[in-house]
């Protein structure tokens, strides 16, 4: 037993740091690739980014419920599988539409290996591990985060951007390979639910729609008839969503999850701080490119600090948390966090790095102290019957918050800088000075001061979350047995 919860804890591991890898390493090479393949522009090169995070967010829900049905080891290394592929066909890009296409594998992939990897170490681990186990995987994960962001810039400025996407064929077979030898594999339950194919759709389209929507929105202005039928369609599609989960037998979207305190608001707090810090790795690659015209390596190394005081922070939070629970901890990291937007909306172009450093670990420092606490708890408050879904729900909620904080900050950049200049900072600054810097510091004022709001927004969702609740076979509020057929 012993033996197969490190097997456990390593694999997914593996997995959780190619994922992390590919999107930083595609991050710190989007002007290179906007500059080099043909058809990327701005909303291209952001689409490169969203169209991955986009897939895997609409597929969690409904894989975490086919987990559930069919085994989440079996699912898990099927996944290995297909971003090991995507990852293949991405090197071969010849265009913008090649390589979109390509990031919609990785990004199925990527769904199979997030809506499972933390139900696989709640199920390998005891309760009081979990925070520690949960921590080491979400540390390699940024330890993935951060080598992209140095090995992207090596790669690039070396061998070019295609060879960014040749790291993952050697890892990804490897993990392919051991998952489907030494995983241990658990019960699966509820062979016989139905899927959910009209939560599927309705969601999907939903939160399609509305990206589509507001990244147009924010280039081509507000009253264009398609722009304002995209938002109309995507709020209604998910506002049917709801209504389908409500009424449908099994639903991917377990509401009655709802019902348990920690649950509801460790996601909130979850959903909050990803709207707050998703977009900042992506604008600050293009304040170092675009305005400071630093190198592809130099501005990955820029932004370490962020991701290193996450790796030191961490693991220490995940084994604190196994004895005094997520609350306290995790609303102190927040706290820190929105410290670290409020120095960020006092820099100013071209103030000395070590200033913007500083700011940076107290975002990584906060985030550290908040993400492993708060995912261990929420897996732990959940029937061992729930995980799958319970799993697909958390990574749904946090990749909808990073989409949101994309879509958002790149619509405020749209909005506030000139169109020259935007298409000049997100080519790396290949067409000369950007001609209105402060525009575009501005915008990213106000993105700051956006994160700084949501961060005190997600630090109250968390202290009001309740005591630690541990118990595992404890049924669902409202429900007569621990069984899925229980729950209404």
């Amino acid at each position: 037993m012993v033996a197969r919860k490190w097997v456990a804890l390593s694999n997914t591991t593996i997995g959780t740091f190619m994922a992390l890898l590919d999107t930083s390493i595609v991050l710190i090479s989007l002007p290179t690739i906007g500059r080099e393949l043909p058809g990327t522009p701005p909303e291209v090169l952001l689409w490169v980014v969203l169209t991955y995070s986009l897939v895997t967010t609409t597929l969690l829900l409904s894989l975490g419920r086919l987990s559930d049905m069919f085994g989440r080891v079996r699912l898990y290394t099927l996944g290995f599988a297909v971003f090991t592929i995507g990852s293949g066909l991405a090197s071969l890009s010849t265009s913008g539409a090649f390589l979109l296409s390509a990031r919609i594998v990785q990004g199925v992939g990527a769904g199979l290996l997030s809506s499972n990897s933390a139900a696989i170490l709640t199920d390998a681990f005891p309760p009081r591990e979990r925070g520690r186990a949960l921590g080491i995987n979400q540390v390699a994960a940024i330890g993935g985060g951060m080598l992209g962001l140095v090995l992207g810039g090596v790669l690039t400025t070396t061998l070019g951007w295609r060879s960014i996407f040749w790291v993952n064929l050697p890892i990804g077979t490897f993990g392919t390979i051991w998952a489907y030898r030494a995983l241990p594999r658990t019960p699966s339950h509820e062979r016989q639910a139905p899927i959910d194919w009209r939560g599927n759709l309705s969601f999907a389209v939903g939160i399609t729609a509305a990206l589509v929507g507001v990244t147009l929105g924010g280039l081509q202005g507000w009253g264009s008839p398609v722009i304002i039928f995209l938002l109309v369609a995507g709020i209604a599609s998910l506002l049917l969503f709801l209504g389908v989960e409500r009424r449908v037998a099994s639903p991917m979207f377990q509401l009655s999850l709802f019902r348990i305190r920690t649950f509801a608001f460790g996601n909130l707090a979850a959903l909050f701080s990803a709207l707050a810090r998703g977009a900042f790795s992506f604008i600050m690659v293009f304040y170092f490119q675009g305005v400071l015209f630093q190198s592809p390596l130099s501005a990955g190394l820029m932004l370490l600090p962020l991701s290193a005081a996450f790796v030191v922070a961490g693991p220490i939070s995940g084994a604190v948390s196994d004895l005094t629970g997520a609350r306290i901890l995790g609303t102190a990291g927040l706290l820190l966090s929105s410290l670290g937007f409020l120095v960020l909306l006092e820099f100013q172009a071209h103030d000395p790095y070590w200033q913007l450093a500083a700011a940076m670990v107290m975002l990584g420092v906060g985030q550290g102290m908040f993400a492993a606490p708060n995912r261990a708890e929420v897996m732990s408050s959940v029937p061992p019957e729930r995980r799958g879904v319970a799993s697909g729900m958390g990574m749904t909620f946090l990749q909808a918050g990073n989409l949101g904080s994309l879509a958002m900050g790149f619509t405020i950049l749209a909005g506030v800088v000139p169109t020259s200049t935007l298409a000049s900072v997100f080519a790396g600054g290949s067409g000369g000075a950007p001609p209105d810097v402060g525009a575009f510091m501005s915008a990213l004022h106000v993105i700051f001061a956006v994160g700084f709001v949501l961060t005190l927004l997600a630090a109250g969702a968390n202290a009001v979350r309740g005591r630690s609740d541990r118990g595992e076979e404890r049924p669902l509020p409202g429900a007569r047995s621990p069984t899925l057929g229980s729950v209404p």
